[in-house]
């Protein structure tokens, strides 16, 4: 299944997918994710918390939970080890990468994300559903952790000084460079000694689609990333590094692994090395 499919494909195919709402919003985004969902959601669809399915004795949210909690929460949706799953988020292609991302790090391939998310299929006037989904049959489904996909505070630590893999930031240029205030109470600004910065806007257009393969490719080389040594993905917490992630499949690279503490955790940190380009 590639990694992203049209509202177009979607539309054609929705009695044949199982389909998830997997939105997010940052805490400086005061809004609430089920109750838009109960307001407007694609047909059939149901709604996939992250920060549900994670491991919740984390002091930090939707971290990766263990693959036995996983396997109960998505078998509980309905999702098998044969299911074909898309998600969406209601920005655009925000969060929505998360979810196809676990799938994936979960071993489990037949999962995409819709390119350009909730957004692009109301403007184009397709059919809406609203209230709550109805409750979903309890399935099971067997995970197989991909633990070369998963990066931890250990890794980095010692990545920063072998330099064996890259690291690209997700966030936006001012968070990177510290120049802004994180959106999270208490954590430092700036960015992990050695990484590159490749904020998630620039993989998109204006209408929140993914850019085009080749133009992908070029931005990626541009930073270093060209398929030659392995990438870890960074960004706030964990959610738009799989937006970059996704990026890097969908442009035929490598996916390498995904930070997953990213900012929260080593900006949290007083023993984690920051740089900043505040100049």
């Amino acid at each position: 299944m590639k990694p992203l499919v049209s509202t177009e494909w979607l539309a054609e195919n929705l009695g044949e997918v199982l389909v998830f709402d997997c939105t997010k919003y940052l805490p400086n985004e005061p809004r609430d994710a089920q109750a838009e969902f109960a307001a407007g959601h694609i047909p059939s669809a149901h709604f996939f918390d992250i920060d549900a399915i994670a491991d919740t004795d984390s002091e930090m949210a939707h971290m990766v939970p263990s693959a036995g909690r996983f396997s109960r929460m998505v078998g509980a949706l309905g999702i098998s080890n044969t299911s074909r799953v898309v998600f969406y988020d209601q920005k655009g292609l925000f969060s929505a990468a998360r979810g196809w991302w676990m799938m994936g790090l979960f071993g489990h391939d037949r999962s995409a994300v819709l390119d350009g998310g909730l957004p692009k299929w109301i403007a184009e006037g397709r059919t809406l559903e609203s209230g709550a989904a109805p409750k979903p049959k309890p399935v099971e489904f067997r995970a197989s952790l991909r633990a070369t996909r998963l990066r931890g505070i250990g890794d980095m630590l010692e990545n920063v000084t072998a330099k064996t893999e890259i690291m690209v930031d997700a966030r936006a240029a001012s968070r990177f460079n510290g120049t802004a205030a994180e959106p999270r109470p208490g954590i430092r600004g700036g960015h992990i000694p050695g990484a590159v910065n490749m904020p998630v806007t620039e993989m998109l257009g204006p209408d929140q689609t993914m850019l085009p393969k080749d133009a992908l490719r070029a931005k990626f080389a541009a930073i270093g990333v060209d398929g030659s040594r392995p990438v870890i993905t960074s960004c706030g917490s964990g959610i738009t590094a799989t937006v970059l992630t996704l990026a890097m499949a969908r442009a035929g690279l490598p996916m390498g692994a995904v930070y997953d503490g990213s900012w929260t955790e080593w900006g949290g940190r007083t023993d984690t090395p920051v740089e900043t380009n505040d100049a």
